[in-house]
């Protein structure tokens, strides 16, 4: 059977679902090497939508075999307008993972099948391996010690292949860089005015313990992000449960909005501080952090001593807050949304106090 006439030049970035046809589909597919007829598509939503539109599209192939998935995610902006406008840059981050990064990492990622953004980073589009049956993990709800496991091996998987390549550091990223004096100040002042802004919009619903925790470590992001700047990684940013898709014994790692450059334990901290019960991380954080290193260890990293991570895992820990307040701050709020943050922040703010992390941010700066 002989292909349908379809356009043979780009096709306009679909802003909803109803402009993904089988006609995008299969240009966009054949223009990545991925020929087949496609008749027809059926675009359903998944997710909850909050920073982009997610969806599934199940094609509609014509006569003959095709290799190609039964059904694909597409992600494209979100069509709130108020929402659209402070992600962007997120848009941008995403998309040059999937082009410049994904390739050389050993994380398990899904596979690209096709990526586009405008230069203002204000319509994109995303065409990605469906994981289903996997499922997200719960932020709210947290993990188990062995799902903790899985997520900090695979994360190695991310830092390893990157660690210390000076060639990483050209890569445009929105978070300061290892170095950046101007971009670590600009953030820090950022920090502050976050955490007056979760104050003022939830600090009634948080311990004196966290409000003060909290407040003390967004006014130390400037120094903190200037110090130990000799380690780096291409780093995910936001690397926590709401971001990981759990099948039985493995784990992928989605939504790459906040790529950056830095500490590489940063990511680790992140993870463990706002993913687990405060109780199931003391347990087994150490642990955790054993498995980390090996896997760093097995993926060619060397002059990095357990003891290193150890103490950079805990330097790290202001990853929590930071995220969550600025996500806090600056997020459309929402019911769930509120809680999500309450749950982080108070996490991440119990991590810095047992860890010692504002000492030791003070004795480094």
């Amino acid at each position: 059977m002989a292909a349908p006439d379809r356009p043979t030049t780009a096709p306009p970035i679909p802003r909803r679902a109803e402009d993904v046809t089988g006609a995008w589909l299969q240009t966009v597919l054949g223009a990545g090497g991925h020929h087949a007829v496609i008749e027809d598509v059926a675009v359903t939503p998944i997710g909850t939508g909050q920073t982009g539109a997610t969806f599934r599209v199940t094609p509609r192939y014509g006569s003959g075999t095709t290799t190609l998935p039964a059904t694909f995610v597409l992600k494209l902006p979100t069509g709130d307008d108020s929402i659209r406008a402070g992600v962007t840059l997120g848009y941008l981050s995403e998309v040059t993972f999937y082009t410049e990064v994904a390739d050389h990492t050993r994380a398990p990622i899904p596979r690209c099948y096709h990526s586009e953004i405008t230069e203002d980073g204000a319509e994109f589009a995303l065409l990605l391996d469906d994981l289903a049956p996997a499922v997200q993990g719960d932020q709210i709800a947290g993990c188990d010690a062995e799902a903790a496991r899985l997520a900090v091996t695979a994360l190695a998987g991310l830092h390893g292949p990157s660690w210390c390549d000076p060639a990483w550091l050209e890569l445009p990223v929105a978070m300061p860089k290892p170095g950046d004096t101007a971009g670590a100040g600009g953030l820090g002042d950022v920090a502050r005015m976050a955490s007056d802004m979760v104050l003022e919009r939830v600090g009634d619903r948080m311990s004196a313990e966290d409000r003060e925790t909290m407040s003390a470590a967004l006014d130390l992001v400037g120094p903190w992000l200037l110090a130990h700047t000799d380690r780096y990684a291409v780093m995910h940013g936001d690397y926590r449960l709401d971001n990981l898709m759990f099948d039985t014994d493995r784990v992928a790692v989605v939504d790459w909005q906040t790529v950056g450059i830095g500490l590489p334990a940063r990511d680790l901290a992140y993870f463990t501080a706002t993913s687990l019960d405060p109780e199931i991380r003391a347990a087994c954080e150490s642990d955790l952090v054993d498995a980390y290193h090996s896997a760093l260890l097995a993926h060619g990293v060397t002059d990095y001593s357990r003891e290193t991570c150890w103490q950079d895992y805990r330097f790290g820990m202001v990853q929590g807050p930071l995220i969550t307040a600025l996500g806090c701050a600056f997020a459309s709020p929402t019911a769930r949304g509120e809680e999500l943050f309450l749950v982080m922040l108070g996490r991440s703010c119990r991590a810095i106090r047992e860890l010692g992390t504002l000492d030791l941010i003070r004795a480094a700066s």
